[in-house]
């Protein structure tokens, strides 16, 4: 009877996301809408975003103390919402602890994989993302006669937090930086950075309705649900939570933060913590 409450409790207990900013709510949405009866808790990283321009060690650090943190809130498994902790960081702290953890990178480079017809494909991401090289190395795993061309999109970060969503500036910035990538002849373009998806009707704009965008967020969302049944940690509604569904929190500007995230989110978010990341 014991062992059946504590995997009710383990099956109830929430999946943590992080990122360095508002980015991976772009994930957090796609689990709202794809595996509606998990909890979830985010931490995004506004003290220190964006992640893009750091280097391995600091990223490596940064992620260490997120996992920390998400480890008190009792988390089942955790998703790296960011390409560049993702690129950096998911294959040292995977060895680290013991519940299950999945990247971005992996889900996106699948569906690409499997999109491209002319076996172009591009990726639009963070400098640190594309200095990584991590797309051109999974893959051309799966597929080495796969050609890979990345393009670094370091303001679209910044645009993005700002809400400039749909914005001449934006379209303006996006066609110089989508210029070079649209005369490589690719045919799939994947949304490298957690941000990305935001910008999606912008990006498809410019590149034409040729080119397939490939949304890692809504992919890792479908990835995670199997990873759950995997492990059997699904949540099956039977734990009768009392707790918060979703919490939030932040390491500076809540306000702003949760601002954003209502503008995007599925439903309103009344509270963001904002929490000392550095005593992790």
């Amino acid at each position: 009877m014991e062992n059946k409450k504590n995997q009710v409790n383990q099956n109830s207990a929430p999946i943590g996301i992080f990122d360095s900013g508002v980015g991976g709510l772009t994930v957090a949405r796609e689990v709202m809408r794809n595996i509606p009866l998990e909890r979830i808790v985010y931490f995004g990283d506004t003290a220190r975003v964006p992640y893009g321009s750091k280097s391995k060690e600091t990223i490596v650090r940064y992620s260490r103390q997120i996992i920390r943190f998400l480890m008190t809130q009792g988390v089942k498994a955790i998703v790296v919402a960011c390409n560049t902790a993702s690129a950096f960081a998911l294959e040292e702290v995977k060895k680290e602890i013991e519940i299950p953890i999945i990247g971005v990178v992996q889900p996106g480079a699948k569906v690409a994989c499997a999109a491209t017809r002319n076996k172009k494909i591009g990726v639009i991401g963070t400098e640190g993302t594309v200095r990584s090289q991590i797309y051109t190395k999974v893959i051309q795993e799966w597929d080495p006669k796969i050609e890979v061309i990345g393009k670094a999109c370091p303001l679209f970060v910044p645009l993005v937090e700002e809400g400039w969503l749909k914005d001449p500036v934006t379209d303006e910035v996006a066609y110089r930086y989508l210029k070079e990538i649209k005369e490589k002849n690719i045919d799939t373009l994947i949304l490298g950075c957690t941000h990305y998806p935001l910008l999606r009707s912008t990006v498809q704009k410019v590149m034409g309705e040729n080119v397939t965008l490939v949304n890692p967020a809504y992919e890792t969302a479908l990835e995670l649900k199997n990873l759950l049944y995997q492990h059997k940690l699904e949540n099956r509604g039977d734990g009768g939570e009392k707790e918060l569904k979703y919490q939030f929190f932040v390491s500076d500007a809540a306000d702003k933060f949760k601002q954003f995230a209502n503008s995007i989110l599925p439903y309103d978010i009344e509270t963001t913590k904002q929490i000392n990341i550095e005593e992790f």
